[in-house]
């Protein structure tokens, strides 16, 4: 059994069953996007392609689904530490919403506690549920910050992101080196100089250039 023929028999039902992921619809719109660029939907390699198409915009759009009470799950803790936590190199894979095209690459997420801290494995998934949308990287960066410094209370929340967008290397310009960085900024490191300065060098410290 080859390849296409596992990928056949996979079960292809999707990884989102929210009402508002319409995959018959997507399926629809892709066979005609083939019809439209002069493809057979019918030839062997295409004829599961809609409902393949369908299943990958449930997984990469997930976001718009994801419940952020069910990504927290409780884990906040009471916590005596008033300095700064940071999570750097998180990757992430996001689609812009100009060209439905994808746009990858990390976030670095930091905050200073005010007695509470968050599990540390949601920090990465605070970060997929904003990705997995159709998203500008400008907007994705401020959705992070506000909805940790709603979650936390803390005394300041940073968050940078650093993207390489492909609708920007495979059309239009085409310049496959251009990287975006955006940043957002809440309290403490906002209004202080030092804060600041201390987490864009965590981040910088060691780090290695952004590449697909």
């Amino acid at each position: 059994m080859n390849d296409f023929d596992l990928d056949d028999e996979m079960d292809v039902s999707g990884p989102s069953e929210d009402d508002s992921f319409d995959t018959e619809k997507i399926r629809e719109a892709t066979r005609n996007i083939l019809l439209a660029v002069g493809e057979d939907p019918e030839r062997e390699g295409l004829r599961r392609t809609p409902t393949r198409v369908a299943n990958m915009y449930g997984e990469l759009l997930a976001g718009y689904t994801t419940d952020p009470d069910s990504i927290i799950n409780g884990a906040l803790f009471h916590v005596k530490y008033d300095e700064m936590v940071l999570v750097r190199d998180i990757e992430f894979y996001s689609m812009c919403e100009h060209h439905m095209l994808p746009f990858i690459g990390r976030a670095h997420v930091a905050y200073i506690p005010n007695g509470t801290v968050v599990g540390l494995s949601k920090i990465p998934r605070i970060v997929d549920m904003f990705a997995r949308r159709l998203q500008v990287q400008e907007r994705m960066t401020r959705q992070i910050a506000d909805f940790i410094r709603d979650l936390l209370d803390p005394q300041g929340v940073a968050v940078v992101v650093e993207g390489l967008h492909l609708c920007m290397m495979m059309r239009g310009v085409k310049k496959h080196n251009a990287r975006m960085t955006t940043s957002a900024m809440h309290g403490a490191f906002r209004a202080n100089l030092a804060t600041r300065q201390e987490f864009l060098d965590n981040i910088s410290r060691g780090a290695s250039a952004l590449q697909i």
